[in-house]
């Protein structure tokens, strides 16, 4: 693309939203080094030289009842936002998954008549699939990073964009500047038992509600050390007050290192989200947990209209690996179904094979850098219309 300035608005509002969102700016820069990024998002996407309006830590609102009881704030967030687009008068605005959000502002913008591009889509197959007209209405791009939503949208008559995950890129980046086990370890004064990670979310109600689950189920495994990859949004404070209710004299808080914690870990207790395939795609063995509030999850049973709820599942379409929900949550299941996956389990070897089978499924990677290219060429052909 030929260098122009260019000025985009990104929003992500959440931990996994700041990750794509930044390795996509990355790619738009390596191409155009002209671009000027204002954003709503986290310290990834500041470190590519966006300008950060509002930071992650005040948007990851969790579950129907936690909407409900932040609805003020939200609705003061998306009026702020609003009036800051047309301060800024970006050339396109970008948006990453955060629907509840996002798909509000999306609205608002085409009415306005700004280029609309949204990038991770909502999980609409999942629930609310009468979102996808509103998305028809107010998105003019969508770039979707899972191979069955071009099917998905196909069906309602709205082309999308699969260009596969950028994660295998992300996976693949850290591969190439990883640091070895023996540094890992020396650096976060840790010995030589093998290490169990416990990855509790990002949130501070989810962390709250499942960190002690988890500790619970890995209580009485001495043999092993247990590693907690802390949230960047939540302070080492925090996570001593959910841990000294615990024995966790063999329990360790590691922040910013989470794919180090994984890589160098046995097996992993996570919760459902993006973690479930990052830790895949890091070929590290693991047992999903969802526990959120009786009324929402109650709420959310009735609504959702998929099988799985982790996206390794989802993708593959069968259940590789195992799924606590709910009141199936609780230590001893988490306990039984991880020595199925440590190293002599019964389980280990065919959940492993079926990663293989889920990298291969996400494509050859290149993704950040496909999408950024096109949306760049979008962004340019709508300029010069």
């Amino acid at each position: 693309m030929t260098k122009k300035d260019l000025k985009l608005y990104v929003i992500a509002g959440e931990a996994s939203g700041d990750l794509h969102a930044s390795n996509l700016m990355k790619a738009m820069k390596a191409e155009n080094d002209a671009i000027d990024f204002r954003c709503w998002g986290g310290d990834k996407m500041a470190e590519q030289g966006g300008f950060l309006v509002k930071h992650i830590k005040e948007l990851a609102f969790m579950g129907f009842l936690e909407v409900i009881a932040n609805l003020r704030t939200i609705l003061k967030n998306i009026k702020y936002c609003k009036a800051d687009i047309l301060d800024y008068k970006p050339d396109a605005l970008i948006l990453i998954d955060y629907p509840g959000f996002n798909l509000r502002i999306a609205e608002w913008a085409k009415k306005n008549g700004i280029l609309v591009i949204y990038y991770i889509s909502p999980q609409v197959w999942a629930w609310k699939q009468s979102r996808v007209h509103k998305i028809k209405k107010s998105v003019d791009s969508m770039y979707v990073i899972l191979p069955f939503e071009e099917e998905f949208y196909a069906k309602f008559d709205f082309p999308v964009n699969y260009m596969g995950h950028p994660l295998v890129d992300a996976i693949e980046q850290y591969r190439k500047n990883a640091i070895s086990e023996e540094t890992f370890r020396a650096e976060n004064k840790l010995d030589n038992r093998p290490i169990i990670a416990l990855l509790p979310g990002s949130r501070k109600q989810e962390v709250r509600v499942k960190l002690p689950i988890m500790l619970a189920a890995t209580q009485n495994l001495g043999e092993y050390q247990i590693v907690v990859a802390g949230a960047p949004s939540l302070s080492p404070n925090f996570y001593s007050d959910v841990l000294s209710f615990r024995d966790v004299a063999h329990t360790q808080v590691i922040f910013d290192q989470t794919y180090d914690v994984l890589s160098f870990s046995e097996a992993a207790i996570v919760t459902s989200g993006t973690a479930t395939l990052e830790t895949a795609l890091l070929g590290i063995p693991e047992v999903v947990c969802y526990k959120g509030s009786e009324l929402s999850y109650q709420i959310a049973k009735r609504l959702i209209k998929i099988p799985y709820i982790s996206l390794v599942n989802l993708i593959l379409m069968k259940e590789t690996v195992k799924e606590l929900i709910q009141s199936e949550c609780n230590a001893e299941n988490i306990r039984k179904h991880l020595a199925l996956i440590l190293k002599g389990g019964v389980g280990r070897s065919k959940m492993l094979l079926d990663f293989d089978l889920l990298k291969k499924n996400l494509g050859e990677g290149g993704a950040s850098a496909k999408i950024a290219h096109a949306m760049l060429k979008t962004i340019q052909d709508r300029r010069s219309s």
